[in-house]
């Protein structure tokens, strides 16, 4: 399911997002006011662990490609939806977005190609810390790990489900839901040394590195 779905979803957008438009040649910023994966009200796996990969690959083809703001239709209503429009819980990509706006910042910066051609690279700067540099690493092999080596230590958030079909996700084994109150949880990292990962299949994981000193991040 993921091989036939998600990963034409993502080689589609890559050739939608391959090249930058016109505009961002110049001096305009290019804003998008709305985004989903189709129209009038979406398909029932965008409310599923599924759609995350499209959801944020699709961010950071983007940004790549020179975009400063992304919007979402709609925060609470249909499938597509970030929050169930009955209940108000988080959806899966809910997560992922609160996690690509905590740990992604402005700055993008060139990720490494790789030779594994489900695996989806992104490099950004750390938002919140000097020098820092956030990487999202997407697995959408359904079959196949990926490796990467690490040259820093780094902070480690790997989101998975136990079905991609899954309305509930979970961040390094524990599942993400709001608590009684309806706060948002802690979103506890994994502290991993340098060397090398292992990326299971159909995982999203994002890479938090403090102590990268890129100048570019400054």
């Amino acid at each position: 399911m993921l091989a036939s779905l998600a990963s034409m979803q993502l080689e589609s957008d890559s050739r939608r997002f391959g090249n930058p438009h016109p505009i961002l040649s110049g001096r305009k910023m290019l804003w998008l006011t709305e985004t989903a994966n189709s129209a009038c009200g979406g398909n029932p796996s965008d409310k599923t662990f599924l759609d995350t990969f499209r959801y944020l690959d699709q961010h950071g083809r983007l940004a790549r490609a020179g975009v400063q703001v992304v919007m979402h239709n709609t925060l609470a209503a249909s499938d597509y939806g970030l929050l169930d429009e009955g209940t108000f819980r988080p959806r899966p990509s809910y997560w992922a977005a609160l996690l690509w706006h905590r740990l992604m910042g402005t700055i993008v910066l060139d990720a490494n190609p790789v030779a594994a051609p489900d695996l989806h690279l992104y490099a950004h700067c750390h938002p919140g810390m000097w020098g820092a540099v956030s990487v999202l690493a997407i697995n959408a092999s359904r079959h196949a790990s990926s490796t990467l080596t690490l040259s820093h230590p780094a902070e480690r958030y790997t989101m998975h489900a136990t079905r991609l079909q899954d309305a509930t996700v979970q961040l390094n084994g524990k599942t993400l839901a709001l608590s009684a109150d309806d706060e948002l949880p802690r979103l506890e990292p994994r502290a991993t040394p340098a060397g090398a990962i292992r990326l299971v299949p159909a995982t999203v994981t994002f890479l938090a590195f403090p102590d990268a000193a890129n100048p570019a991040c400054r």
